[in-house]
C-alpha cells in the first residue's frame, strides 16, 4: 500500500456549550484531520484534536508534526500494521498525537482494502474471535454548569438511557465540590459515576475527598492530583482512598500502566489515542488493563468528531466490554463533519454504526472545508 497523496485539514468546530473544566474553559474544538489517498484511490482518514495540557499539542504545533510525518513517510510501503509504529519513529520522535493521526488514515485504508471492518480487524490479529458480538458500548455524559443545570441535564439524559456519568471538580472549592457529588450520588444512585478533577486537587484535598461520605457511592474518581507528583504520592492516595483510583494524564502508554501496575497505585484508566500514538497501543494498553482485572474508561479529548470516536470505538467493540464507559465527544459539537455521525441509542453505542469496512465512518468533505478554523487553511502534501 502507498500512499501518492495526502491532505490536512485544521479545524475549529463549536460546542453546544461551552466546558469548564479545572483548568480551561473550552468552547471550540480544535482538530486536525487526515485524508490519504492510496494507489487505487482508496481514501483513508486520520483525527487528532489539540490538548495543550495533556499532550502538549497545540493546533500549529500538531499541523507541523503531522506535515512532517506525511511528507516523509510518503515513499514508503505500509503492508503490515505491526510495522508502522516503528516507521513513525524512524521519522519523527515522540509526537503521539501527530502518529495517532498518521495510523488511523492507515488502518482506515488498510481494513478497507481487505473489505473488514476495523473493530473485527482488532478481534482478529488479537486474538479474540472466540468472543460473542459485542454488545453496545455504554457512553458517558459528562455533567457540569450550574447546580440546578446538573440535575436537570442529569434527568434527562437518564430517561435517555445514560447511565454512566462524568462530574467535573476542581474549579470549585473542596466543600463544594463535594456537596455536588453527593447531591448527583444520590440522584443517580445505581448508575456508574466517576468525578475528574484533571489534577487540580491536592493530595491533601484527593486524600481528603477519597475518604468522606460524600464521595462514598463514586465507582471511581480520574486524575485527582497533578500527573507531575512523585509515583509514592500516588501510592499514598490509593491506599488511603475509600473508592477506585483511575488516571488519564498520568498514563500515555504501557510504560506508565506497567509502571502503576507494579507500584499498586491506581485501579484503571483511561485510555485516548492522542496520548498512546495510535489505535494500536492503545488496545494493547487495553488488553493489560484487562489482564490485570482493572478499570478502563475509552475516551476521546473534548471534542472530537465521529472520525475519531469511531476509531476509538472499534477498541472497545474489539475486546467486548468497556466498564467504566465511553467518552464519546462528538455529542458536545455543534455539527459534525461526517454525514452519518456516530448517535446514543439509549445511552449506548451499537456497533451496528461501525458496519462498513475500515473505520466505519467517512467525513464529509464540504463539511470539512467548512469548519477549516480562522486564518488557516487546508494543507496538500
Amino acid at each position: 500500500m502507498n500512499i501518492t497523496q495526502a491532505t490536512i485539514f485544521p479545524l475549529s468546530i463549536p460546542l453546544i456549550e461551552p466546558i469548564k473544566m479545572s483548568r480551561e474553559f473550552v468552547r471550540d474544538a480544535k482538530t486536525v484531520l487526515l485524508c490519504l489517498t492510496d494507489e487505487e484511490g482508496r481514501q483513508g482518514w486520520g483525527e487528532a484534536s489539540v490538548a495543550p495540557l495533556m499532550t502538549g499539542e497545540t493546533l500549529d504545533s500538531l499541523l507541523g508534526s503531522v506535515k512532517y510525518l506525511v511528507e516523509n513517510a510518503k515513499s514508503y510501503e505500509w503492508k503490515d500494521p505491526k510495522n508502522f509504529a516503528q516507521i513513525f519513529s524512524s521519522i519523527l520522535y515522540g509526537n503521539a498525537s501527530a502518529k495517532s493521526c498518521f495510523e488511523m488514515a492507515l488502518l482506515d485504508l488498510f481494513t478497507q482494502r481487505q473489505s473488514i471492518p476495523l473493530w473485527k480487524y482488532l478481534r482478529l490479529e488479537n486474538k479474540l474471535s472466540h468472543l460473542a458480538d459485542p454488545k453496545p458500548i455504554p457512553l458517558l455524559r459528562m455533567l457540569g454548569g450550574s447546580p440546578e443545570k446538573e440535575v436537570a441535564d442529569a434527568k434527562t439524559y437518564r430517561t435517555q438511557g445514560f447511565r454512566h456519568w462524568k462530574i467535573k471538580i476542581g474549579s470549585l472549592s473542596l466543600a463544594e465540590d463535594m456537596e455536588r457529588v453527593a447531591m448527583l450520588s444520590e440522584l443517580l444512585d445505581g448508575d456508574v459515576i466517576s468525578v475528574d478533577a484533571n489534577g487540580a486537587l491536592s493530595l491533601s484535598d484527593a486524600i481528603r475527598f477519597c475518604e468522606s461520605k460524600q464521595a462514598s457511592k463514586l465507582s471511581f474518581a480520574e486524575q485527582l492530583v497533578p500527573a507531575d507528583l512523585a509515583l509514592s504520592d500516588f501510592i499514598e492516595l490509593k491506599k488511603k482512598s475509600l473508592i477506585p483510583i483511575g488516571l488519564d494524564e498520568s498514563i500515555h502508554g504501557l510504560a506508565e500502566i506497567e509502571e502503576f501496575i507494579k507500584a499498586k497505585a491506581f485501579d484503571g484508566a483511561s485510555l485516548k489515542l492522542i496520548k498512546t500514538g495510535g489505535v494500536l497501543e492503545a488496545i494493547e494498553a487495553a488488553k493489560v488493563l484487562k489482564a490485570h482485572n482493572l478499570g478502563m474508561n475509552l475516551a476521546c479529548k473534548i471534542a472530537e468528531t465521529s472520525l475519531s470516536g469511531a476509531a476509538t470505538a472499534a477498541i472497545g467493540f474489539a475486546l467486548g466490554e468497556v466498564p467504566w464507559g465511553f467518552s464519546m465527544s462528538n455529542q458536545y459539537l455543534q455539527f459534525d463533519i461526517c454525514d452519518q455521525a456516530l448517535t446514543a441509542n439509549a445511552g449506548h453505542l451499537d456497533v451496528s454504526q461501525l458496519a462498513d469496512s475500515g473505520i466505519g465512518i467517512k467525513p464529509q468533505e464540504s463539511r470539512v472545508k467548512d469548519a477549516i478554523a480562522k486564518g488557516y487553511a487546508l494543507i496538500q502534501c
